[in-house]
């Protein structure tokens, strides 16, 4: 339990200093865990027998990433023809599996592909965040963070405390519907303060990320679950000595952060 704790501790001191230290230290940080991320997807698909692609993944991952976060940081046309670079590089997935021996082929082919649409998508989602308004603004991702780190936070104590009714036995034996609710109250009660320091949005929607966290972070976890269970492994990884992989901490986020940034989307350009 102390390793976990000062793990999470100092984790959560460079995920809030990767914010802080403006938009070229934030978008190399979330670039370097994704691709951290995506190497432990690809690695628990080759414990369950699969072999995808992981050199044209991660190629494309770093394409992906970058591509969109020049756009973000300049929204001009020119830009936006980058996008027809992935063509090459997507294409890359399936001339690798031409010079690969296996008995799968295409499966290969579409869990690495799945691997981008999983992991590295979010993580682009995540990055935009930062400047769905324009310029630069840690406001959001920052706040998208506490929301997220208090729903986990309010899940667990309550469930803990209070837990009976379990949420969904098959994937996740220690979820219960107590820990769920709880875990939005706090998260939208987080939500709600942070409207009083951060004025880019009226309080009720805050307040409806915070809920928007909490459920799709929820489900995230829920498939991160079953995505293990099914190939029988507890953790994703070791990198993080008492929490696992960084997958385990992520897994509410990758569902999260998409839907998060879709609804702040048209919030704030309507």
């Amino acid at each position: 339990m102390k390793t976990r704790a000062i793990t999470g501790f100092f984790f959560i001191i460079v995920m809030v200093g990767s914010v802080l230290l403006g938009h070229n230290a934030f978008g190399a940080f979330y670039l370097i865990l994704s691709l951290l991320c995506l190497h432990e997807f690809y690695g628990l698909n080759i414990k369950s027998g699969l072999q995808p692609n992981r050199a044209s993944g991660f190629v494309n991952a770093i394409f992906i990433y970058s591509i969109f976060a020049v756009m973000v940081y300049h929204d001009r046309p020119i830009y936006h023809s980058l996008l027809f670079l992935l063509t090459l590089t997507f294409s890359a997935i399936f001339i690798q599996e031409l010079f690969k021996i296996t008995v799968a082929p295409l499966t290969n082919i579409a869990y690495t592909i799945l691997g981008l649409i999983f992991v590295t998508v979010p993580f682009t989602f995540f990055h935009a965040l930062a400047f769905i308004n324009g310029p630069f603004n840690f406001h959001y991702p920052l706040a998208f963070l506490l929301m997220l780190w208090a729903n986990d936070t309010g899940a667990y104590l309550v469930g803990m405390n209070f837990g009976r009714t379990k949420l969904f036995e098959r994937h996740s034996p220690k979820k219960t519907w107590e820990g769920f609710i709880g875990g939005v109250v706090i998260s939208g009660g987080v939500g709600y303060l942070i409207s009083l320091y951060f004025p880019e949005l009226d309080w009720k929607h805050w307040v409806s990320v915070g809920i928007l966290i909490s459920f799709f972070g929820t489900l995230g976890d829920l498939i991160e679950s079953m995505f293990k269970r099914s190939i029988n492994v507890k953790d994703s990884g070791g990198i993080l000595p008492g929490h696992g992989g960084l997958l385990d901490r992520f897994d509410g986020f990758l569902l999260a952060a998409p839907i998060v940034y879709t609804y702040l989307y048209f919030v704030v350009n309507v």
